[in-house]
């Protein structure tokens, strides 16, 4: 069961010199009920416009969208006490407590004061719910931010960049906070520009390219439309083995450690038997993993003059 469901979304900006820019260009996306959907793509992609929409702060030009049931503007109010939002850095008070912040918030949204308690055990920030805001870390403060959005209980957390500026520990913090409530039954859409963490966060990923959806499934599936990336090689002397292959007319790099071999992973027994006649033996012969980030850039390439042509 989807949880959004967008079709054919256009949005278009107009300046009041110069040409319009088109935002969303017939935009597609399904996010299905539960877990954690990575939404990416390159700045200007279209990414903060989608959930603007989304959240009601931009009206579509053109399209559909329906969020929990629905499928209006008009209908959106009805359903926003199941959803939370972060976008964008948190707004907090900084001289004011983590608690206090909290407090005022759940006082606007007619929440009951106990879920304080509960998402403040839920970010990992009992025990400094009473330090005030401007001392805390960013990660910190990234994680009150999201306890915000959770004080609804939502079913639906859209968080726009919540790692954005996170040292590696808190990014791990994020990281592991967002695939605990996907596991619990939430349905998370994270935006996000650090592809590593969607890799290991996401169950299911969106790639957006100048406003259209160029890829969407589950994250396997969606690397599995990379390119091939050959094999990675380890032996005692890497550039000797670089050097046999290359006489043999295999192309290998060094790099990392290893040799990265430029041929289909169906052909190593090929790549063992040459190094064998030299006397070379592998350590490791595999084919290479493809990772996020490189099927990113290859969906999301902008054509040059040749290659169109």
């Amino acid at each position: 069961m989807s949880v959004i469901e967008i079709r054919g979304l256009r949005k278009k900006y107009r300046r009041l010199r110069g040409a319009a820019t088109i935002a969303l260009d017939g935009l597609d996306l399904s996010v299905e009920r539960g877990g954690v959907f990575g939404f990416l793509g390159p700045n200007g992609s279209g990414k903060t416009t989608t959930i603007r929409c989304l959240l009601g702060l931009a009206t579509p030009d053109a399209g559909s969208i329906t969020v929990l049931g629905a499928s209006s503007r008009a209908e959106l109010p009805r359903v926003m006490g199941r959803i939370g939002a972060l976008v964008e850095a948190p707004a907090l008070f900084p001289t004011f407590s983590g608690k206090r912040n909290l407090e005022l918030l759940a006082s606007l949204g007619h929440v009951d004061p106990r879920r304080i308690d509960e998402v403040l055990d839920i970010v990992g920030l009992r025990g400094r719910e009473k330090d005030l805001v401007k001392r805390y870390s960013l990660g910190m403060r990234q994680r009150l931010g999201i306890a915000a959005a959770l004080l609804k209980d939502p079913e639906l957390l859209i968080l726009d960049e919540p790692a954005n500026g996170l040292d590696p520990a808190g990014i791990r913090e994020v990281r592991g906070l967002l695939r605990r409530l996907g596991d619990e039954g939430h349905t998370i859409l994270l935006s996000s520009h650090i592809l590593t963490e969607v890799q290991l966060t996401c169950d299911r990923v969106a790639i957006l390219s100048r406003g259209r959806l160029v890829a969407q499934g589950a994250v396997n599936d969606v690397l599995s439309q990379g390119k091939d990336c050959g094999l990675l090689l380890r032996l005692e002397d890497l550039e000797a083995g670089a050097r046999v292959l290359a006489a043999a007319g295999i192309k290998a790099t060094n790099g990392d450690g290893a040799l990265h071999v430029e041929i289909q992973p169906h052909d190593g027994d090929l790549v063992a038997r040459v190094l064998a006649g030299a006397g070379l033996y592998p350590r490791e012969l595999r084919p290479r993993e493809a990772d996020l980030e490189a099927v990113f850039l290859e969906l999301t390439a902008v054509p040059t003059k040749e290659n169109a042509a």
